[in-house]
């Protein structure tokens, strides 16, 4: 058998082997980055939610919104090791962590609202121009769900 019939045991990596890699390594950074972003906020928001009790009320509010930011902090993680894992990316996740996001300002906007005492007609008006965009992009996001949904059923298959 000659030196060149022989297959070499251990291939040379070539560059796109090693771009392929970093990019990995790059998209676990991420996730990583992401998961201790959200344990963060989440330890810092029951931390300041157990120590403001006076403001009982507001502080309920920001305890949910710190919450529903984890929330979607865990969504955008989800979707990228679901990336690395399918070498896909979806479209279906994006839309639903833009629904949280949009709902997380309606319910910021609405207690903006609720617990101020008095609002000036200026800051009243961005705060439901702040709502109006809100609702706006929830029923947006939901309509783009639905078409998502309705294009990859089956023809046969029965929507409800």
């Amino acid at each position: 058998m000659n030196e060149a019939d022989r297959d070499p045991v251990h291939p040379t990596m070539d560059a796109n082997t090693i771009i392929r890699w970093l990019i990995v390594a790059i998209e676990y950074a991420i996730v990583a980055s992401l998961m201790l972003v959200a344990s963060i906020v989440l330890v810092r928001s029951l931390i300041k939610f157990l120590e403001d009790w006076n403001g009982f009320p507001q502080s309920v509010v920001s305890a949910i919104d710190g919450i529903l930011v984890v929330i979607i902090l865990l969504d955008i993680a989800h979707t990228v090791f679901g990336h690395l894992r399918a070498s896909v990316f979806p479209v279906r996740p994006f839309l639903i962590i833009g629904i949280l996001a949009g709902i997380r300002d309606i319910l910021s906007s609405s207690a903006h609202l609720a617990l101020s005492g008095t609002l000036s007609s200026a800051d009243f008006r961005d705060t439901m121009i702040s709502l109006v965009v809100g609702v706006g992009v929830v029923v947006v996001l939901l309509l783009g769900l639905l078409i998502l949904r309705l294009a990859t059923l089956p023809a046969d298959a029965d929507p409800a």
